[in-house]
């Protein structure tokens, strides 16, 4: 039993050390996947894309109700525009100017005492304060306004990015909290993981180009790139994982697909994606050798006993 078991162990260590162009499995996966939602409550007034639609970058998904926010947006406009408070503050100030001119005037001629000037100082002093007063008023009004319409822009869905909807969890009339509406997933390019074993580290490295076998029927052969490679082990299973760029612009290939990688030629930095209407091509698996060198555990045939003299 001792015997055996160490046998098992050199062909299991053989397979694990094997080399970079042998077939690897892997998985398929898209690029990017975001699940849309918004950061108000609210209740949902329009959706406007199906599963399986195609989407682009910053196309409404979806709607909520918005008569509130649409209301208090003319609220804040009515008040940005409102030029009424600076016309009379600054009517104020031309009056101020000219009380003050004629008081300094009828002081320089001794016909009023140095308090009187003073009180006039004062008043173009305060309605100086209050045209500034109304012209703060009206920015404020004009921050306002730009507060309302960034809280109705919070309440319209858009993609983050080219993708398909793959997923739509509420429909219409329903209360939007802390769930997410659609899930939107970018399939172009795809993105390849590929689990290695400890001995390749080192072998793999970004811009390598890979032979990708997707599990469908009618897909062949493609190529995909290396753009990162762990670089801490997963001590448990003495792996690293490694990332691999697939682009998919007709989404010909769809994302979850288990596949089979082989990087047979490591020089080669400069492939081209096949099309997925290539014949599927056979990829050889690695077959299982036992090592010459090892010891022969055949059994023999027992050999008669010695006969003692």
């Amino acid at each position: 039993m001792k015997t055996l078991a160490t046998l098992l162990a050199l062909i299991a260590f053989g397979a694990t050390a094997a080399p970079a162009d042998q077939p690897i499995g892997c998985l398929i996966e898209p690029d990017q996947t975001a699940d849309i939602g918004t950061a108000t409550t609210g209740v949902l007034a329009d959706i406007r894309v199906e599963r399986g639609d195609i989407v682009r970058a910053g196309q409404v998904l979806a709607t909520l109700r918005d008569t509130v926010e649409r209301a208090q947006i003319g609220v804040a406009r009515s008040r940005a525009q409102t030029e009424a408070d600076i016309r009379a503050a600054q009517a104020n100030v031309l009056l101020a100017d000219e009380r003050l001119k004629r008081a300094r005037d009828l002081h320089a001629r001794k016909f009023i005492s140095a308090q009187a000037l003073d009180q006039a100082e004062a008043e173009h002093r305060v309605s100086a304060e209050k045209l500034a007063q109304a012209r703060d008023f009206q920015q404020i009004s004009r921050r306002e306004l730009d507060l309302a319409e960034a809280r109705l822009g919070e309440r319209v869905l858009h993609s983050p990015f080219d993708g398909i909807v793959t997923d739509r969890y509420l429909s219409v009339g329903e209360r939007v909290e802390d769930k997410p509406v659609l899930r939107v997933a970018k399939l172009n390019p795809l993105r390849v993981e590929i689990v290695l074993p400890n001995t390749l580290y080192g072998t793999i490295s970004p811009g390598m180009i890979a032979d990708i076998q997707p599990d469908l029927p009618g897909l062949g052969v493609l190529n995909a790139q290396v753009t990162r490679v762990d670089k801490v082990m997963d001590a448990a299973s003495n792996t690293f994982r490694a990332r691999l760029t697939l682009p998919n612009a007709d989404h010909a290939i769809p994302a979850g697909v288990r596949c089979i990688a082989a990087f047979v030629d490591r020089q080669d930095t400069g492939g081209s994606v096949k099309p997925a209407s290539v014949p599927i091509q056979g990829v050889d698996r690695p077959a299982l050798r036992i090592d010459s060198a090892l010891p022969d555990f055949t059994r023999r045939a027992p050999t008669a006993p010695r006969q003692r003299m």
